[in-house]
């Protein structure tokens, strides 16, 4: 063949030569789309082998014991409150004005100062007053002196009237001239009361004790006695007084405390706080319920040597009607609302779970007064209550280790409560028996001394939150 044709050299592609170009891109697509979606489940299945398996371990003595908190039936006296939202306001509020038109020359006082009753408060020009007082006076004068010339013309006509010198009209003329003077010096004495009496407008004085607020008008102004603004306001702070309202259903409790002759006390606390301002006397029952609010207006007197309460600071109210003797106390939270009215579950001494109806009379301060249905010292469920059915087991979960207090800098501002409840059966002896849920974790931790401790896979499945025996 020629060497200088070029397709001298060529020959056709055989079977057995490799694929080029196109068919080996789509093989090697092929091979990963078929094996990517094999080694995912592959790996998921050997995961899932792999994996470990929680068994929760039987319990001893057949089925396993659920685990919940309880606390114990307790009795002793309790104080029944009533709370409340109220508003303190001074106990009297006077704004002193002027009774008369005048130039205010000088005041008595400085803001903010506490005056006591009768007190300089404000000095007006007092010239025109003290000529008009002394010109009653003249006149009473004059009047006066008339009236003693004529009654000694009048015995004069007595002795001659005797002699027949004068005639009886002119006694009688005389006798008219004595009483006319009379009359005049009365009204003499009148005017002069009043004049001394507008004197008196010009020194103006404190018609209360208590607190100055901000003077309204400086000296060297006229005042005028229709000014309404007055020269200042002052506010009678000690004793003082506090407004609130509390639901009309305590109506007849409120009203029967008051017909027995018992006084319903009133403690004031600051909104949020947990120690008392304050302790008074109710005074007042409002004679009508607000139909829109469907709320009962009380007031309250405390007295107030130190200035804890201040007119206008709302403040938080609780009102003592009494106390309750040998009331039976649990926990809130361990009464439950069944179909048939307030249960609890009451465990026994073998731990068993039975449900007890009972009538509870009041819930305060997180603790529910029982009045049938309990007795003192028996233990009752107060958390985990929706994994337990009658007959079931239960077992007290383990308290959590106490860990030691670590120093905290007390700040500026800092939250009273931070005291904690020691300091509140200090400031209120009655307020200790009911102090909220730190005594409900008391009866729980009675509880817990005399109650079994569940086994420790039991513990464990407590701890993670499922009951013994549950699949994960």
């Amino acid at each position: 063949m020629n060497p200088a044709t070029p397709h001298a050299n060529m020959r056709p592609n055989s079977r057995n030569d490799p694929p080029t170009g196109r068919p080996a891109a789509s093989t090697r697509r092929s091979i990963l789309f078929l094996g990517l979606p094999i080694l995912l489940i592959l790996g998921a299945v050997i995961w899932f082998a792999s994996r470990p398996r929680v068994v929760a371990p039987p319990a001893a003595g057949g089925d396993a014991a659920v685990p919940v908190r309880m606390a114990t039936v307790q009795q002793r006296d309790v104080p029944i409150r009533i709370l409340g939202v109220g508003n303190v306001q001074a106990w009297a509020s006077v704004t002193v004005q002027a009774r008369i038109d005048g130039q205010l020359e000088s005041v008595g006082f400085t803001e903010g100062q506490d005056v006591v009753q009768g007190q300089l408060i404000a000095q007006l020009d007092d010239r025109l007053q003290k000529a008009q007082l002394d010109q009653a006076l003249a006149q009473q004068a004059r009047d006066r002196a008339a009236l003693d010339y004529a009654q000694q013309d009048l015995r004069r006509y007595e002795t001659l009237v005797k002699r027949d010198a004068i005639t009886a009209q002119t006694l009688d003329a005389q006798r008219a001239q004595v009483a006319q003077l009379q009359a005049a010096l009365l009204a003499d004495a009148a005017q002069v009361a009043a004049a001394r009496t507008q004197l008196s407008y010009t020194r103006i004085t404190a018609p209360i004790s208590g607190r100055t607020g901000a003077r309204l008008i400086d000296p060297g102004n006229i005042v005028r006695a229709n000014l309404v603004e007055g020269i200042v306001v002052i506010n009678q702070i000690d004793p003082i007084a506090v407004t609130f309202t509390v639901p009309d259903s305590v109506f007849a409790e409120v009203d029967q405390a008051l017909r027995e002759g018992r006084t319903p006390r009133a403690l004031a606390y600051a909104s949020g706080g947990d120690q008392p301002l304050a302790e008074g006397e109710v005074v007042l029952v409002d004679n009508r319920i607000d139909p829109q609010s469907g709320t009962l207006q009380l007031k309250a007197r405390f007295d107030n040597p130190r200035h804890a309460l201040w007119p206008g600071q709302y403040v938080d109210m609780r009102l003592i009607l009494g106390q309750r003797r040998g009331a039976l106390v649990v926990p809130s939270r361990a009464v439950q609302r069944g179909p048939d009215g307030p249960l609890v579950y009451v465990v026994d001494e073998g731990g068993i779970a039975h449900v007890r109806p009972v009538q509870v009379a009041l819930i305060q301060d997180e603790m529910a007064l029982i009045d049938q249905g309990l007795s003192a010292g028996e233990r009752v469920v107060t958390e985990g209550q929706y994994k337990v059915r009658p007959g079931a087991r239960v077992a007290q979960i383990a308290a959590p280790a106490a860990a030691a207090p670590a120093p905290t800098p007390t700040l500026a501002g800092a939250d009273p409560r931070a005291a904690g409840p020691a300091s509140t059966e200090a400031a209120d002896p009655e307020a200790a028996p009911l102090a909220g849920a730190a005594m409900g974790d008391a009866l729980v931790d009675d509880a817990a001394a005399g109650a079994a401790r569940p086994a420790a896979p039991a513990g464990d499945a407590a701890g993670s939150g499922q009951a013994p025996g549950a699949r994960p």
